[in-house]
């Protein structure tokens, strides 16, 4: 066992000797035993990083250990359910169940696999072709979980779901976790569904980490800034200069600013914690930003992996 679920050095990915880079110069550490929330815009390099996570891909530059060891090494421990959750169109719900017993006869817990099926009334005699995107979903995720993975990899699992059966999926999704200790990796665009879940947060955009660490962590580096708009001449600018101002923006009177606080605030402004969504969506406005990472440092520079 490892203390490490995800521990990334410089990772870099470009697609074609031409192409642009999905991924560059990504380092964090991911513990053990959380559960973390991947999120960023469209083309930030979220997929590229779960299928480098799930060893379908292979670094351009630098290294990504996944449980202590190399991703392909590893693959035994891991479960991976990717966008397009692709299953045999031509098996019945039940033959997909055995099958994944087949190919994973150590790990293979049926009572979990069945009984997520089974919330989502699935006829066993079903053919995957006659699901629905949500149905699919649901039977990728029985997969997944009834392998009993050490880490399970999410590439916007929920985003076919509708919202009741996306609540009661990621409540048993969070069950799993807690119960065996899993680290669950998700990427999402609904921040919504991520608070109150992950305890971890890794932000991508442009294909570098721009936040990473423990949640609280991150949230508490954080204030939302509140006060009267100053002129042009006093400036607001003027007086969060001591601090990092991630995004700030003027409605009337009134300006509102998230920033990374360096010492006490002046006069005139009310500060309160700010939510997951609010961070997110301030760091997705302001891509210039500074980066911060609260995560551990990677232990020692290692050899790109191949």
């Amino acid at each position: 066992m490892t203390d490490t679920a995800l521990e990334a050095a410089g990772l870099g990915k470009r697609f074609g000797r031409r192409g642009g880079w999905a991924l560059r110069e990504c380092t964090f550490r991911l513990p053990a035993g959380r559960v973390c929330a991947v999120v960023g815009p469209n083309g930030a390099g979220k997929s590229t990083l779960l299928a480098h996570a799930a060893g379908l891909l292979a670094p351009t530059e630098g290294s990504l250990t996944v449980l202590g060891t190399h991703p392909a090494a590893a693959r035994e421990r891991i479960a991976y359910v990717a966008q397009a959750k692709p299953l045999y169109p031509q098996l019945t719900v039940g033959d997909t169940l055995r099958l994944g017993h087949e190919l994973n006869p150590a790990r293979w817990d049926a009572s979990v696999a069945e009984r997520i099926v089974a919330k989502g009334d699935l006829d066993p005699r079903s053919r995957i072709r006659s699901l629905s995107g949500g149905q699919r979903t649901r039977v990728a995720l029985a997969l997944a979980l009834g392998k009993r993975p050490e880490l399970l990899l999410l590439d916007e699992p929920m985003a076919d779901l509708d919202p009741l059966a996306r609540h009661e999926l990621m409540g048993t999704l969070m069950a799993e976790a807690a119960e065996h200790g899993t680290t669950v990796v998700m990427s999402s665009h609904v921040v919504a569904d991520l608070e109150g879940s992950c305890d971890h947060l890794l932000l991508i955009g442009g294909g570098r980490v721009r936040l990473a660490g423990d949640l609280d962590d991150l949230l508490a580096a954080h204030a939302l800034l509140t006060g009267p708009a100053r002129s042009r001449e006093t400036g607001a600018a003027q007086d969060l200069a001591p601090h990092t101002v991630v995004e700030s923006r003027t409605t009337g009177r009134q300006l509102t600013a998230l920033v990374r606080t360096n010492g006490p605030l002046s006069d005139g402004w009310q500060s309160t914690r700010p939510s997951l969504e609010e961070l997110v969506l301030a760091h997705l406005r302001s891509p210039g930003a500074p980066a911060l990472s609260l995560d551990a440092t990677p232990t020692a520079a290692q050899e790109p992996v191949a």
